[in-house]
């Protein structure tokens, strides 16, 4: 393979050992980006690899960062991975990736409007197209704005923040809402974190569904897998994290059990995941090399022989 990726991917050293890749094996990168995670799939011996991503950009670029004849890109979101795979007679694959939440691709390019640190149009679509970020902070009510700071973003101070973006309307360069947020909030330069991370968090979040989009991947991925497949499962915040931790829990029958007043149930479905690993942080030396990397968190598991389950993450 040629060319090089512009990012190296979290935790690239620990997924790979997670998909336990075996020569000739079919892989699935749910989440391509900039082609990190197949690059080394490939590299660790990978027959054959599809990749994902519901970002035209990234498709498009994607052969040429990774000009390999054993990868397939496919324009898509993962939450649909089970069922494209089927309708291209590709069979239950051997291992898949997941990377949560927005590439470094989609941050670092300041017309795609994810970041606050260079100024752009207020945008956050992933898939480019839908409502943008402008459009949703220019036409909510105060309470709809505020609900998605609290849920999506876990900002104390959602009311607070939420008027001042009503007040200040319309917005539609990212330097404009960062400059608003931190008004609102009374932001200090030098202090340790910016109080519009938050904010944008939420907004990509709820723009994207991407909570809902990982509940319906996972679940896409365990009807993707064949028996003893690998599921890898990286993400950067909280929210993301205990949804992953409740479906490997759940799905391998690690449901907390019972009380008086909330017996456990019995006679559901077999576990469709065993040996779930221990949550994998970066080690300090990725972290010197890669600040991005701070909150990143593996999550990993493999498939048994047993159906999937039907529904999505309880």
């Amino acid at each position: 393979m040629t060319g090089a990726a512009p990012h190296v991917p979290v935790l690239i050293d620990e997924v790979i050992a997670a998909l336990a890749i075996g020569g000739g094996e079919t892989l699935a990168d749910g989440t391509f980006g900039a082609g990190g995670y197949t690059r080394a799939m490939l590299s660790a011996g990978a027959g054959r690899v599809i990749g994902f991503d519901r970002d035209p950009d990234a498709i498009a670029e994607g052969s040429a960062l990774v000009p390999d004849a054993r990868l397939t890109l496919i324009e898509d979101r993962f939450s649909q991975m089970d069922r494209v795979l089927a309708d291209r007679g590709i069979g239950p694959v051997d291992g898949i990736a997941l990377d949560i939440g927005v590439s470094s691709m989609q941050l670092d390019r300041a017309d795609r409007g994810f970041s606050f640190q260079k100024d752009g149009p207020l945008d956050m679509r992933m898939s480019q197209s839908g409502l943008s970020a402008a459009e949703l902070l220019n036409e909510a009510d105060e309470a709809e704005i505020a609900r998605i700071l609290r849920d999506y973003g876990e900002e104390p101070r959602a009311r607070t923040v939420a008027r001042a973006i009503v007040r200040e309307r319309p917005i539609t360069r990212t330097a404009e809402l960062a400059a608003i947020v931190r008004k609102a909030l009374g932001f200090r330069p030098g202090q340790k974190s910016d109080p519009a991370t938050r904010t944008f968090q939420a907004i990509r979040i709820h723009l994207n569904a991407e909570l809902e989009e990982l509940e319906q991947g996972l679940a896409a991925a365990e009807r993707a897998l064949k028996p003893g497949g690998r599921l890898a499962v990286v993400t950067f915040h909280s929210l993301e994290d205990r949804i992953v931790k409740r479906f490997f829990r759940e799905r391998s029958g690690g449901t907390p059990s019972g009380s008086r007043h909330r017996p456990v149930l019995t006679g559901g479905p077999e576990p469709s995941f065993e040996r779930v690993a221990k949550p994998v942080s970066p080690s300090v030396a990725e972290l010197e090399g890669n600040p991005r990397a701070r909150s990143a968190r593996l999550r990993s598991a493999v498939r048994t022989s047993a159906p999937a389950w039907t529904g999505g993450v309880q």
